[in-house]
């Protein structure tokens, strides 16, 4: 029986060799590996089994043509993917993002992350990730509309409310959701919660767009509180503006902090006394309704602007990153230690890169990393499926109420599990090491399947 001690390097070398030139796939991996191997190591019955080397290998990857015609009767021809990672825990569970930057590796590291992140929820859902090379910036309804047409044309086969339940992501928001659940429900004839993120109207949960944001606070309040500090107070800064963004700011201000930097891919807006009520709501409208850049919130309100410049460069005692994969380097950590930062919550999907990672935590810096703080979105997505299968709909506050509970429960987890004796928390091996051990039961029980 193999049960030679597994090794970082040695895992890592056969990961890549498997697994060429998809350097976010690594990457992703990478950070698990380095917290729960050590903890593997001492359960041989996860070596024994290849629980890891399984864990890492998709259930399945889907890829296939979508065609549609646009405005003007061009045939336009992209490809869609579904990467349907691990159903150990339930069935599988994450975004679509259409962006014409997709790439399989983009999408099989977020579907790893999902994998631990679905798991620390503590609802029965699996990990997918799945989505499209089509950029839906400058088409019209029409156009958005037969694309997602044509793509759920073939996804269809693939998903349903027991097997694979996409949501949205980047570039999938809820035009693209409704287009897509009504030709579902056409191909389908049935009127299921196969898709998450839908209007109000036809089954969609309140508060599931603000969701991850939301959670992203509750689950740093949380973790401050298990370290005698508190939100109330402390300048933040908050990287994107997109809902992640949008709605961290907004609960930041809720519980008395005060949002002193947001930026987009343009550059960053500064205002050094902090966001109030009236620009807060001027900015969600401009993102969402105007889908317009920051720099006209600058220009309306005499704020500063500063063209390509991050927000971790305005000094702040917590920083939230919420706008996407790697934006935050070492260069940007060692700007934040040097300022004085005591908190970096990851909003975005594995937003810091592993080398950042290392030198926040090593400097004391409290890190609440992506697959714990970013878990909001998604414990939403399941509490709809549950609306959905019970064919009732919740209160905004019953929700909330949920979605702290949830959070607070993953917050537990992450100490349970990530204790370092003589030191702070290490929050990234508590999420890392809880969100394995459920999945590797699983997988266990399951004998090799």
């Amino acid at each position: 029986m193999f049960t030679s001690k597994l090794d970082l390097n040695d895992f890592m070398s056969g990961l890549v060799k498997r697994n060429p030139y998809e350097p976010d796939f690594h990457q992703a991996v990478e950070e698990v590996a380095e917290s729960v191997i050590p903890f593997i190591n001492q359960h041989p019955e996860y070596i024994q089994e290849r629980v890891l080397e399984r864990m890492t290998e998709p259930d399945r990857i889907v890829a296939f043509r979508v065609c549609w015609e646009d405005d003007d009767g061009h045939i336009r021809v992209n490809r869609g993917y579904r990467v349907q990672f691990n159903n150990a825990i339930g069935p599988y569970k994450g975004g679509l993002r259409f962006s014409p930057s997709l790439t399989l590796d983009t999408l099989k590291f977020l579907g790893f992350e999902q994998t631990f992140k679905n798991s620390l929820t503590t609802l029965p859902l699996g990990a997918a990730k799945g989505g499209s090379d089509f950029n839906p910036k400058g088409k019209s309804d029409r156009e958005v509309m037969r694309f997602c047409q044509s793509f759920m044309t073939e996804l269809h086969k693939h998903i349903g409310a027991h097997r694979d339940i996409p949501a949205g992501d980047i570039g999938v928001g809820g035009r693209e959701i409704s287009y897509m659940y009504g030709q579902y429900k056409r191909l389908e004839n049935e009127f299921q919660g196969v898709l998450t993120g839908k209007g109000l109207e036809f089954g969609g949960s309140l508060i599931r767009k603000e969701a991850t944001g939301y959670g992203n606070v509750f689950f740093t309040e949380e973790l401050l509180r298990e370290h005698n500090l508190e939100l109330a107070g402390m300048r933040c800064v908050v990287s994107g503006t997109g809902n992640v963004a949008l709605y961290t700011a907004q609960k930041l201000m809720a519980l008395g902090a005060r949002v002193i930097a947001l930026s987009d891919s343009s550059g960053s807006i500064y205002l050094p006394e902090g966001m109030n009520a009236e620009q807060l709501y001027w900015m969600i409208d401009l993102k969402e309704n105007r889908r317009g850049r920051i720099a006209e919130f600058a220009e309306h309100f005499g704020c500063v602007f500063n063209e390509q410049v991050s927000v971790w460069q305005y000094p702040c005692q917590a920083a939230f990153a919420c706008a996407t994969q790697n934006e935050l380097d070492l260069d940007d950590a060692k700007t934040l230690i040097k300022n004085g930062c005591k908190v970096v919550a990851e909003g975005a999907n594995m937003p810091a890169t592993l080398k950042a990672s290392h030198a926040l935590r090593g400097a004391g810096v409290l890190f609440a990393p992506a697959k714990a703080a970013n878990a909001g979105g998604v414990a939403v997505s399941g509490l709809e499926m549950t609306q959905n299968s019970m064919h009732l709909s919740w209160s905004v506050e019953e929700l909330e109420t949920r979605l702290h509970s949830i959070m607070r429960k993953i917050h537990s987890q992450c100490v349970e599990h990530g204790h370092v004796e003589g030191g702070p928390v290490d929050y990234v091996r508590g999420a890392n090491i809880a969100g394995f051990k459920k999945v590797a039961n699983a997988m266990l029980a399951y004998g090799v399947v």
